[in-house]
């Protein structure tokens, strides 16, 4: 069973850019957001959010499965994938 890929981003983050390049490229089905496109409380919530997962609330946080990820790392995100 594939384990669910969900991604904190920003729209301008040229790391984050890479991680979704990365996923689109290994096929991986995926959510994200972009947090600075979003406003007012719906941007609180999410920020919140990633607060839980990332106490320093940088960017790109990624979550496959309950393995959290702070940053573009290609090796660590392939291997919690399992490619």
């Amino acid at each position: 069973m594939k384990k669910p890929v969900k991604i904190y981003t920003l729209s301008t983050c040229s790391h984050c850019k890479a991680t979704k390049t990365l996923l689109n490229a290994c096929a991986v089905k995926y959510e994200f957001t972009d947090v600075d496109l979003l406003q007012g409380e719906e941007r609180t919530a999410i920020l919140e959010d990633v607060k839980k997962w990332n106490p320093r609330c940088s960017f790109p946080t990624i979550i496959i499965g309950d393995k959290v990820i702070i940053g573009y790392r290609e090796d660590e995100i392939k291997e919690a994938l399992g490619l």
